[in-house]
């Protein structure tokens, strides 16, 4: 293998076709159609994203200046153009719209509550106010840390509102993690609750707020609570204000402010390979027209949808996809605070047959979690309102991606697997439901305007199909990272540097197939050197996941004398867990089927079985954890944000 590339040894060759009943209503209804979009982009770059910036943006000011690279990596679009975001989420679609439900919203425990585009507007109008009141203005950072409740969308719109820019933190994270965050954005206000509901259980985000801010977070001067549980909390006076209060007396009334298009929306941590999180910082611009055309182009978005991406606000996708895509295309969204699989594994199922959800976008490893339940539960539902579904995160297996298939989309929803990241702010690359075939674990091909590739270690394309390498990105796009937040040399250093500022490296590694179809095989770092061949994790999880006792799966290496790294592997099965995780039949009949589906080269040195894997309360994988647990190593890093933290001891062995 050498240099050249990662060693793929998966295989998949299942092709489903778009339907005809879907195509011919679709947005992008026809192969000619998409060609004329990638041909429009090859041949007029700038001029491909400016047409699209000028029919989908409604301009305060508008821009003359579409891309400025004399600064490279640091990238400017429609620069001199001045518009507001929750303008044109919000205001634009008041006279058609006012009445439409912008928000559906059910609690865990099955309350529920829908806001009109008019309700929305008049309640971020309100809250901007309450903001303004508290002497918050224009590039001033506000944290939010709330549970999946309206009001954190409304929070958020509120500070687009009025040019603060908005840092939210998941409300799984701990107050450590929140005061680091709070600390580098140098936040002026924090927004909260109470408390949050998740699993049966209220999480205590006002109590992991006020220890924060005990132990740091000086630049706070205002702390801003609602009231979701209605648990008793410690309120400082001077400083903490119910929600209720901030907004009374205040008019549904507030004006749009106006801003520049690189004036930055929003700053979104993210881990870093060295534990310390980075600040994506994203720009108003850019950033909100990828979310409205991918919003079209992959969800095939229509007046009459009713979206629901079960991703948190917390993270990129629930800013993408629950805050701002879906709202600025003028659609319904469903936001849902709690665990899936309360009271049961059917709750998927039931809040998608109760507000008749046609969009459906989630994680793999929600799909995998819930498969280990069975075909029963979803069997229990109409889902025949759903007529798309998604999937993002990570790379889906194929098992995985054929139960979806069979079990939620009846063979009948084509599915649209996505691949993009925190940094790239929307969807890269992704199948045009109307027009594309798909292949079970294949995101398929780059959007139109995106210039994605798979690299070798010079930086030079992989022609070879099924050849892994480095995934990039050789032209900027708007909707990218402007840079890290206070740390313009770490913006530098880890997406531009490795590839001499040529290329955007998104740290996954990648492979084309002889149909130019992407298959992402993992993140860089995850990739397993053994015996000299470089393998990418995820095609090792989906060889033990298509066994029909396994439900999930996550591999890590391992240091090994003679193959330089062994393959670990973590293993939740469909049925009942063998006694202290270890059962040799089992995990001899598992090494021989990953013999047999992609070659001894990858069978596993060790499997052990634990009831689920080491999950945040996002659905990430905590691929790090897993890594220290099979090197045998003490556990010294954060495992505050483990959904389930009782696992460690299964997973060490101990129980």
């Amino acid at each position: 293998m050498g240099n050249d590339g990662i060693d793929s040894i998966l295989r998949e060759h299942r092709l489903f076709p778009p339907s005809p009943a879907f195509s011919d209503i679709a947005r992008v209804p026809s192969a000619s159609r998409l060609d004329a979009l990638y041909s429009h982009a090859a041949a007029d770059y700038e001029g491909f994203w400016a047409a699209l910036a000028r029919s989908e943006l409604n301009w305060t000011k508008p821009f003359s200046k579409i891309l400025d690279s004399t600064k490279a990596p640091h990238f400017r679009w429609f620069y001199d153009g001045r518009l507001n975001v929750s303008y044109n989420c919000l205001d634009r679609h008041l006279e058609k719209r006012a009445d439409k439900p912008a928000i559906i919203f059910e609690g865990e425990k099955g309350d529920t509550r829908t806001l009109s585009y008019g309700e929305l507007h008049r309640e971020v109008c309100r809250f901007a106010n309450a903001l303004k009141a508290q002497g918050v203005a224009l590039g001033d950072r506000v944290v939010i840390y709330m549970p999946m409740v309206p009001e954190a969308v409304v929070a958020m719109q509120a500070c687009a509102r009025i040019g603060a820019i908005h840092s939210v933190v998941f409300g799984g994270f701990s107050a450590e993690a929140l005061k680091d965050r709070i600390e580098d954005a140098g936040a002026k206000v924090v927004i909260t609750a109470d408390g949050g509901q998740r699993g049966g259980k209220i999480i205590g985000l006002k109590v992991a707020c006020d220890k924060a801010l005990k132990s740091g977070g000086k630049s706070v001067t205002t702390v801003i609570v609602l009231k979701r549980t209605g648990q008793h909390i410690a309120m400082k006076s001077g400083r903490d204000i119910w929600w209720s209060e901030a907004v009374a007396d205040h008019a549904d009334s507030c004006d749009a402010v106006a801003a520049d298009a690189e004036h930055p929306l929003f700053i979104l941590y993210t881990s870093g390979s060295t534990g310390k999180p980075k600040g994506i910082q994203h720009s108003s611009a850019g950033y909100l027209l990828g979310t409205i055309v991918t919003t079209q182009w992959v969800f095939d978005i229509r007046d009459s949808d009713v979206f629901w991406c079960t991703a948190d606000v917390g993270w990129i996708t629930g800013h993408s996809y629950v805050a701002y895509g879906p709202l600025a295309n003028g659609a319904t969204i469903v936001m849902y605070e709690g665990a899936p699989t309360v009271p049961d594994a059917g709750r998927f199922w039931s809040v998608c047959e109760r507000h008749k959800v046609t969009i459906f976008y989630t994680a793999p490893t929600a799909i995998r979690a819930l498969m280990k339940f069975g075909d029963s539960w979803p069997g229990k539902y109409d889902l025949s309102s759903i007529r798309l579904l998604g999937t993002v995160g990570e790379p889906i297996n194929p098992e995985a991606w054929m139960w979806y298939h069979r079990t939620i989309g009846r063979e009948r929803c084509p599915i649209v697997d996505t691949w993009w990241q925190t940094e790239t702010g929307a969807i890269m690359i992704a199948p045009v439901p109307g027009v594309v075939p798909t292949k079970p674990g294949s995101c398929t091909r780059p959007l139109p305007g995106i210039a994605a590739d798979v690299v070798n270690e010079q930086g030079n394309t992989i022609t070879k199909p099924d050849q892994g390498g480095y995934l990039v990105v050789k032209r900027p796009w708007p909707s990218m990272l402007r840079t890290i937040w206070g740390d313009d040399d770490r913006y530098v250093e880890t997406y531009w540097k490795r590839f001499g500022k040529r290329y955007y490296l998104a740290g996954d590694s990648a492979r084309r197939d002889a149909d130019g179809y992407f298959w992402i095989m993992g993140r860089i770092d995850d990739v397993l050197n053994v015996a000299g061949h470089r393998l990418g994790t995820m095609e090792v999880e989906s060889a033990l996941v298509a066994h029909p006792m396994v439900a999930e799966a996550a591999v890590v290496g391992r240091p090994d004398d003679v193959k330089g790294e062994a393959i670990f592997a973590f293993v939740v099965l469909r049925g009942e867990r063998p006694p202290g995780g270890v059962d040799d039949k089992i995990t001899g009949e598992l090494r021989n089927w990953v013999t047999d589906q992609i070659g001894a080269i990858a069978k596993p040195s060790d499997i052990r079985y634990v009831d689920n894997l080491p999950k945040t309360r996002s659905g990430k994988i905590m691929r790090r954890l897993l890594r220290s647990l099979a090197r045998g190593e003490q556990i010294t890093q954060d495992t505050s944000t483990l959904e389930n933290e009782a696992i460690l001891a299964q997973l060490q062995g101990k129980a």
